[in-house]
C-alpha cells in the first residue's frame, strides 16, 4: 500500500466533504486505539476545525493514559486541533442504576450495557459536534464495519462519515506507522473499551485481524469452506458465522414498502 498516496487521499476527501456539508470540521471520539488515533491524525492534517474528544467511562488506565498523550501530541502539533475531556461515568452508572434488571432474567444484559457505552458517547459526540458545527468522523475500518460488524449500532457505527472504512485493520496499521502514531497506541492489543475487564478484541470474535482479513477477501472471491482445512475452515466459519449475524448493521434500515393501490 502506498501509505503517503493514501494518506493524501483521504486528508483532501475530508476537505472536499467538509466544504460540500458547510461543515467547519470535524469531531473525533479519541479511545487510545490505532483506529481513533489514525482517523483524528489524519483530520488535523486536512487543516479544518478539530475537536477530539476523550469520553471515558470506567476506562482501563493504559487506553486512558494512551489517549491523552495522542490528544497532547496532537494538539500540540496542529493549531486547528483542540480537545474536550467528557467524563461519562457517572452518566452512565446513573443509566445503569436506573435500567437494573436481574442477569438472570436478562442474560444479554452486560453486552446490552455494554453497547449502551457506546451509544452514550456517540450522543456525547454529535452533542459537541452540533454546537461546534462539526461532523462525527467515525473510526470504524473495513473488517469492523462490513465484514464481521464488530461495532455497536448507532453507537460507534452512528457517524457522519467514515474516513478509513475502506481499509482492513492491517492496512490502518501501516498507515499508523507513516502518520508516527505513538508506538504505545500501535503496539496495544486491540480491545473495544466497552468492558469493565480486558477483553481483547480477538477473544471477544474468536480470531484475530489478519486471520479474519484472508477469511474476508476468500468469502469475496466466492470461496467456500470446503476450499479450507483446519485453523483456516474454523476461522472462515468464524467469519461467516460474524458476517450473517451483523447484516442487520452493514445493510440499510430496511424499508416497508407500501404497494401504491393502498395509498391511492
Amino acid at each position: 500500500m502506498d501509505t503517503q498516496a493514501v494518506s493524501a487521499h483521504i486528508v483532501q476527501w475530508l476537505r472536499d466533504y467538509a466544504a460540500a456539508a458547510r461543515a467547519r470540521g470535524f469531531a473525533v471520539g479519541v479511545s487510545g486505539g490505532v483506529d481513533s488515533a489514525v482517523v483524528s491524525a489524519l483530520a488535523a492534517r486536512s487543516g479544518l476545525d478539530v475537536l477530539l474528544l476523550e469520553m471515558p467511562i470506567r476506562q482501563q488506565a493504559d487506553q486512558v493514559s494512551r489517549a491523552q498523550q495522542h490528544i497532547a501530541r496532537l494538539t500540540g502539533a496542529f493549531a486547528n486541533v483542540r480537545s474536550l475531556r467528557a467524563d461519562l461515568t457517572p452518566v452512565f452508572n446513573l443509566f445503569a442504576d436506573t435500567v437494573n434488571v436481574s442477569e438472570a432474567d436478562y442474560p444479554a444484559k452486560q453486552l446490552a450495557l455494554a453497547n449502551s457505552r457506546s451509544r452514550l458517547r456517540m450522543l456525547t459526540l454529535y452533542y459537541y459536534a452540533q454546537i461546534n458545527g462539526l461532523l462525527v468522523a467515525g473510526t470504524g475500518n473495513k473488517i469492523e464495519d462490513f465484514g464481521v460488524g464488530f461495532f455497536t449500532k448507532y453507537g460507534d457505527g452512528g457517524v457522519d462519515l467514515s474516513p478509513i472504512a475502506d481499509l482492513t485493520k492491517t492496512q490502518v496499521y501501516a498507515l499508523a506507522e507513516h502518520l508516527d502514531i505513538l508506538p504505545a497506541i500501535r503496539e496495544a492489543v486491540p480491545t473495544d473499551g466497552l468492558w469493565d475487564t480486558e477483553r481483547t478484541d480477538e477473544a471477544q470474535m474468536g480470531a484475530s485481524y489478519p486471520e479474519l482479513e484472508r477469511a474476508m477477501a476468500a468469502a469475496a472471491a466466492g470461496k467456500t469452506r470446503s476450499d479450507f482445512t483446519g485453523r483456516e475452515q474454523e476461522v472462515f466459519d468464524i467469519y461467516t458465522r460474524l458476517n450473517r449475524a451483523a447484516q442487520h448493521k452493514i445493510q440499510p434500515v430496511p424499508v416497508c414498502r407500501i404497494p401504491p393501490q393502498m395509498l391511492a
